[in-house]
């Protein structure tokens, strides 16, 4: 008998060369086969006659060989067989092109069941290469059923993954375990595992299907939420954490701002308080749209931590960003005698800055990831931040807040998550959300414009640099492809800088450049020095140019519309009004969708729900760098109301843990431990 844990080695026909075959789908245990689902079914139950069958549809029929094999052979010397067949009610031919062989397959006067597509051209039926069986075969079963169809490499085939799983589902049985408690099975009308993994690949019938999918899609979001709500519970469900209090101070600071907060952002302010002020830790994730005002937020809460003798510490993405920060956070806290550092890459005095930090000496420090290496130490760390959470895991975060002992976390993200998404990707987050922009931002117009329009388009551009305002041109490519038809940040800046706008500063700026070099380009672009930057994707996060007002986006349908909105983001981050241009020629209907999309709004959550939609889910948000199981069979889109009742089983079944059997605990554990690997070697429920 195999286990899951054997390898598929053990399987009857499975050699070597199977053996690299299947390991490019990452497929090595019996376990990985086993919980590889197929894509989509072909029903070959529904039998048809040929008087039936309809033009450009999949048909199974029945019918007798009723007649000698013709072979056709064309002027590109291709040779097509055809194998007259009928069934009673009409006549018709079966055709198999360059595959003469099957001629001496097919016996005259004897019926074979056929599977494949119909042509019905004025009533001549041809069904093309079809999948075939004799009624006389041992393995007519197998073909006359709702047939799995797996997303394959080069040299399987579907017949051979359908028999290895065939093989451990019923020729050598493997035993599966049921991991989700009795009482979630109960509560739910769910089938049991064998009959999900069994009508999973092999559906008795449609409704079988149906029962299946169900079972297997809510436990793995059942148990995605348990390991989520876990970690929550594991670092930030302690009631031992630090109780901070408000004072006139705070409540200063917050009066004296140059601006007035926005409902939203008193909203998630007011979140933070109540999180802060308790001796629970915070978990808290504020997600807003850019531009929206998260970095104030963060400021204030770290404020709050300083007044209570804390240190606090932020951690973004970039340098660029981080001295963004630094310098903001200086000249609102600096009169106020917060003592503020920042650490990076390229930061001279590391060791200074680093003894500080370890003897309280900085208050504040602004990072990159710099911050989470060992041999950085705090005093008293109370609070920390992570900005553009998207580019930070679940791992990244825990590594920082355990500089601290019982500190709180406060997480920002100006990519805007399909809140069904949120559920998934920040289960083990509170969540704040600002969704309106600050008094006097003006939204960004934005066009679908066709490359017959570029040059009435540069003249535009000009006109807003005679403004004194400044504009991004981004292309998809660094150099020029042969393979993808693209324009290349490299071949347009040497185009544009001796043409169109040799008038103007131009730079060029890309992924392939050395980080010093990117980041003088930056500055000199922050500074007013370049005119129009030539880039690549590479700015689309942590670039805050109010004077900039023109995005130009070339082969806009090779970016992603989460990718457009973010890069969209880069300009109306001042006063002036800003545009965006999305430069395509393509035809297909996604890209069309997103084209029409950005042109339609500036809501980064209407955007990311269309996002889903449109992509499917996917790694839709990088779910590998979270640190979190990947989705086998769950769709973000489609299931969410099953989603919802899977965070709602995983609370109950948490709340309720000790009422669980022994055994019940014991899988629940091991389940959630294969599923997050060594995120929770340390955790106990």
């Amino acid at each position: 008998m195999l286990i899951l844990n054997d390898s598929i080695s053990k399987i009857k026909g499975i050699g070597p060369k199977k053996l690299a075959l299947l390991s490019k789908l990452n497929i090595f245990s019996i376990k990985d086969l086993l919980f590889y689902y197929p894509n989509t079914y072909q029903n070959r139950r529904n039998m048809q006659k040929l008087d039936q069958v309809k033009h450009m549809e999949k048909a199974t029929i029945i019918a007798r060989v009723c007649g000698k094999p013709k072979i056709i052979r064309t002027r590109k010397r291709m040779k097509i067989l055809k194998i007259p067949i009928e069934d009673g009610t009409k006549r018709g031919y079966v055709t198999f092109f360059n595959s003469v062989f099957l001629k001496n397959v097919f016996r005259e006067n004897e019926s074979y069941y056929f599977y494949g597509n119909v042509n019905n051209i004025g009533g001549y039926i041809e069904i093309t290469h079809p999948e075939y069986c004799s009624v006389k075969s041992d393995s007519l079963e197998n073909f006359c059923r709702i047939q799995p169809i797996y997303g394959l490499t080069k040299g399987l085939t579907q017949k051979e993954m359908s028999n290895y799983i065939d093989y451990i589902l019923f020729k050598s049985p493997v035993k599966t375990y049921e991991y989700l408690p009795s009482k979630v099975i109960n509560n739910n009308k769910m089938c049991d595992i064998e009959y999900a993994i069994k009508n999973i690949h092999f559906p008795s019938s449609p409704r079988a299907l149906k029962v299946a999918k169900y079972r297997l899609v809510f436990e793995e979001l059942f148990f995605l939420q348990i390991g989520l709500i876990m970690i929550k519970k594991k670092y930030f469900n302690s009631n031992n954490g630090i109780k901070f209090k408000v004072t006139s101070k705070f409540e200063n600071l917050v009066e004296s701002l140059p601006f007035d907060l926005t409902k939203a952002q008193r909203g998630t302010l007011n979140d933070i308080i109540e999180d802060m002020t308790t001796a629970k830790e915070m978990n808290r994730l504020i997600q807003g749209d850019v531009g929206s005002g998260k970095t104030i937020i963060a400021l204030l809460a770290m404020y709050l931590a300083y007044l209570n003798g804390y240190q606090s510490t932020l951690m973004a993405p970039t340098e660029i960003l981080a001295e963004q920060h630094f310098k903001s956070f200086e000249k609102l806290l600096g009169p106020l005698g917060v003592r503020i550092g920042v650490l990076s890459r390229s930061v001279k005095n590391k060791e200074d800055i680093i003894s500080n930090i370890k003897d309280g000496k900085i208050d504040m420090i602004i990072g990159t990831h710099a911050l989470i290496q060992d041999k950085i130490e705090f005093k008293n760390l109370g609070l920390v931040v992570t900005d553009e959470q998207h580019r930070f895991g679940v791992r990244q975060r825990s590594f920082l807040k355990k500089k601290g002992l019982t500190t709180d976390v406060l997480v920002m993200s100006a990519t805007p998550i399909p809140r069904t998404l949120s559920l998934i990707l920040y289960g083990d987050l509170d969540i704040s959300i600002i969704d309106e922009l600050p008094p006097g931002r003006k939204h960004i117009k934005t066009y679908h414009v066709t490359k017959d329009k570029t040059t009435k388009l540069y003249e535009f551009i000009k006109g807003e640099f005679r403004k004194g305002r400044q504009g991004y041109i981004v292309c998809p490519l660094v150099e020029e492809s042969e393979k993808i038809d693209a324009k290349s940040a490299v071949e347009l800046y040497d185009e544009l800088k001796n043409t169109v706008f040799k008038s103007w500063n131009l730079e060029l700026i890309h992924g392939k450049m050395k980080a010093d070099e990117k980041e003088t380009i930056m500055k000199r672009f922050q500074a007013g020095e370049i005119d129009l930057l030539i880039s690549t994707s590479v700015i689309e996060v942590g670039i805050n140019v109010p004077n900039s007002t023109i995005m130009v986006i070339m082969n806009a349908e090779r970016f992603g519309l989460a990718q457009l909105h973010q890069l969209r983001g880069r300009v109306g981050r001042g006063e002036f009004q800003s545009y965006c241009f999305l430069i395509s020629e393509a035809k297909n209907k996604v890209a069309l969708e997103r084209m029409k999309t950005m042109e339609s709004t500036n809501n980064g959550f209407i955007i990311a729900e269309k996002d889903l939609e449109l992509r499917g889910p996917g790694d839709f948000f990088g779910t590998k760098q979270h640190g979190l199981p990947e989705l086998k069979i769950a769709d973000l889109f489609k299931h969410r109301d099953i989603l919802k009742k899977a965070q709602k089983d995983a609370f109950d079944i948490l709340k309720n843990y000790k009422i669980l059997s022994d055994e019940e605990k014991k899988l629940l554990k091991n389940k959630v431990g294969q599923l997050f690997g060594d995120l929770f070697r340390e955790f106990s429920i």
